[in-house]
């Protein structure tokens, strides 16, 4: 007999004819469109409370309007695998404010403020992804909050879920002296044609983009699952570069390049094709492989190029450039010129965290001092814009009696932290008031230390903190001491970097929570002792003697 034939099993891609669901997040999906939860909350949740709340849409749909459950407090990381849902979570809620391109004005930053105060006990933080997650917010109060934010333009639709998350750009779009391009025409073109639409809200994962034509590459276009990135063709014209499938998580990915030059008139529509074909084309019969990046790495870029081009652009796309290399630092922090002659003032709050009377305090400066427009960052600082010369130094000083620094160490200015064990269901450890108790460490163990270095805390293995792209990357777990005891303690990835490489895990090397500050001071002296001029943390890493990294 002929050996049987190894049939594939099916991926779930609607494009191929498989739409019945084969999980029960696709399900539920299926059963109801994620948008159709806002007007359950407006109507019926917030006047009957949250023990009324259906499940598929408590942990499920809601996440379509920016909420989730947060952890219940006093539940230890040992328990976070072990408990459902319903025993970690908490009657309360994170919600997420969709700030695309970390575009603010004053009016939006004071609502913001204003909310906190009211509605969130007073809890801000900046993410990763240029937006501003509130915590501690009831059911009852979301109507009002969405009703306040949208009065000034703000949202939390699709900040979460299964859609287009929240459209990254460079801050300083249509400022910066020397960027490439101003991608917010064409930013605000897909956000209004497309953010709350039924065409994408249900997506087999979700869907990070990227709108960038800075020169320091600011909004990571290599782990985004698309990136536009501004470049200047062989005629001069500057457009656009395209890179799909990036990621990270438990299965990290490089985006490709599809080498192509997109016009800005094109890429609205390059966007809806790339998009088009993550819904139809996605995974959907497993979660841990329905992400853009699994679908690109079997296809390739070339395919990849002609399925868009030929099944949903309908025309082909020049080749084009490859964008030119990053500088060291990627952020935004510090006093540099605009285009107009004004200058912008980037500050660094520790890992994010703010409140709601600090961001009222940033609003009134930024009046004060500027315009009153705001910028947020994807390395969780904030950038007050239009401020003349003669008072930047004035601003910096009124910034630092708020402890909010303009001239950061660098590790108050390259340490980022997830939410945490705080506040998130999924961690295992504590990681925003643990990175800021090891950025004032640092800064008097090493007050003398000046090198570009990431430090980026991670509470589990899902990296929204991009710990594999770190110069010292720490995920959260159990780990045991030296008493045999199980603690709280972070696996240790080095020399992670952008576009080139992920960080390297030496066999063994874990540290407890407590232990965190020594060795990450024992692993920067020897770096310090040991690089050549010029050379970067992730260089010396990988010819490092595996006895120094520890």
């Amino acid at each position: 007999m002929p050996p049987a034939i190894k049939r594939k099993k099916a991926e779930g891609q609607w494009a191929l004819g498989y739409h019945e669901p084969l999980n029960k997040n696709e399900e539920n999906k299926k059963n109801d469109d994620g948008l159709n939860v806002r007007r359950r909350i407006i109507e019926i949740y917030s006047k009957t409370g949250f023990d009324s709340i259906d499940p598929a849409d408590l942990r499920g749909r809601f996440r379509w309007m920016g909420l989730y459950t947060q952890r219940r407090p006093g539940i230890d990381g040992g328990k976070t695998g072990a408990l459902e849902d319903e025993e970690l979570e908490d009657s309360y809620f994170m919600m997420r404010v969709r700030i695309d391109g970390g575009q603010l004005s004053g009016p939006q930053l004071r609502t913001i403020a204003d909310v906190s105060t009211r509605y969130a006990r007073g809890t801000a933080d900046i993410t990763d992804r240029q937006n501003v997650q509130l915590h501690w917010v009831r059911i009852e109060d979301v109507p009002a909050i969405w009703e306040a934010l949208e009065a000034v333009g703000l949202h939390t639709m699709e900040a979460c879920g299964d859609v287009p998350r929240v459209i990254i750009g460079c801050p300083l779009a249509g400022i910066a002296a020397d960027e490439i391009i101003d991608a917010t025409p064409q930013l605000r073109d897909i956000h209004d044609k497309y953010i709350g639409s039924p065409e994408f809200s249900n997506l087999p994962r979700k869907f990070k983009s990227a709108l960038s034509g800075c020169t320091a590459h600011c909004t990571v276009h290599e782990i985004n699952d698309i990136a536009f990135v501004g470049v200047v063709n062989e005629a001069g014209e500057t457009g656009y570069a395209l890179f799909v499938g990036g990621g990270l998580s438990t299965n990290p990915m490089f985006a490709q390049s599809l080498g192509v030059f997109v016009k800005p008139e094109q890429a609205t529509e390059v966007w809806h094709g790339v998009t088009s074909i993550f819904r139809d084309y996605g995974y959907r019969r497993l979660r841990s492989r329905a992400r853009l990046k699994f679908l690109m790495k079997d296809w390739g870029a070339a395919k990849f190029r002609e399925v868009l081009e030929k099944e949903y652009l309908g025309y082909a796309l020049p080749d084009g450039p490859e964008p030119a290399a990053p500088l060291p630092r990627r952020d935004h922090v510090g006093i540099h010129p605009q285009q107009d002659g004004n200058f912008y003032v980037g500050f660094a709050p520790r890992v994010g965290r703010v409140n709601g009377e600090l961001l009222g305090v940033i609003g009134d400066l930024a009046e004060r001092y500027g315009s009153g427009r705001v910028r947020t960052t994807i390395e969780q600082k904030m950038v007050i814009l239009d401020v003349p010369e003669e008072n930047t130094e004035e601003l910096a000083e009124e910034l630092a009696k708020h402890d909010l620094q303009v001239h950061p160490s660098t590790f108050r200015r390259q340490t980022m932290a997830c939410t945490g064990i705080e506040y998130c269901k999924l961690a295992i450890v504590d990681t925003k008031q643990r990175s800021m108790d090891l950025i004032d460490e640092l800064e008097k163990r090493l007050p003398d230390f000046d090198q570009p270095l990431t430090i980026n805390v991670n509470g589990c293995p899902n990296a929204c903190a991009r710990i594999q792209v770190a110069d010292i990357g720490l995920k959260g777990q159990l780990v045991v001491d030296e008493n045999g005891d199980q603690v709280e303690g972070f696996q240790i990835h080095l020399g992670g970097q952008l576009g080139a490489s992920f960080g390297k895990k030496v066999r063994g090397l874990k540290t407890t929570s407590a232990g965190l500050t020594d060795y990450v001071e024992r692993v920067v002296r020897k770096f310090d002792e040991q690089r050549a001029d010029g050379e970067t943390f992730a260089a010396w890493v990988h010819r490092a003697d595996e006895a120094d990294l520890k």
